[in-house]
């Protein structure tokens, strides 16, 4: 008795599971991963300021507008995505739009981007795309940063001295003594 209660319950579970299942597409798969790439780069807060300033300027927003997304709960990655599919709605980045998006992303019941651009006719590769080039952006400034701090740091400890990098500049031809000794 108890086993079949319990078989019952399983398959109860299992059937509720599978529709959820099945609303995930591969462009959400995508987007899932492009997402958390975007968070990887937003793991300092330095991270995390170039994570926002990187927003404004690839989508011409305010602070203001970041903070409202933020607040409602998207993370850096989905407002990249989200920006991105609003670009494509008719009307563009606007309050609208945006709120919509939002909206349609926290549900209930939760939908993944795919869907959401596929209701709104919208397609998500693009949006996407712009997502994985900005985190690949961020995460060469990030490379640039750490190695100019490590050259700071570097030159601190060994007292300003000059480094392999920091050479001084080679005389200019009008600053180099004459060849030949001068003799003739």
């Amino acid at each position: 008795m108890k086993r079949s209660a319990f078989m019952l319950a399983g398959l109860f579970l299992l059937a509720a599971a599978i529709p959820a299942l099945a609303q995930e597409t591969p462009e959400d798969k995508q987007a899932d991963k492009a997402v958390m790439e975007m968070e990887k780069n937003a793991a300092t807060p330095e991270g995390q300021e170039r994570v926002a300033n990187k927003i404004k300027t690839q989508f011409g927003v305010d602070d203001a507008r970041v903070q409202a997304m933020k607040d409602s709960g998207l993370s850096n990655g989905e407002i990249q995505i989200a920006l991105a599919l609003a670009q494509g709605m008719p009307g563009g980045i606007n309050d609208e739009n945006v709120q919509k998006l939002t909206a349609l992303r926290q549900g209930p019941p939760k939908a993944g981007w795919g869907k959401i651009a596929k209701d709104l006719g919208l397609k998500v590769g693009p949006a996407i795309s712009k997502a994985k080039k900005a985190a690949a952006e961020l995460r060469k400034e990030e490379a640039k940063a750490k190695r100019e701090k490590a050259m700071k740091e570097a030159k601190e400890r060994k007292g300003g001295k000059n480094m392999k990098g920091d050479r001084p500049e080679k005389p200019t031809k009008m600053d180099r003594p004459e060849k030949g000794g001068g003799k003739k």
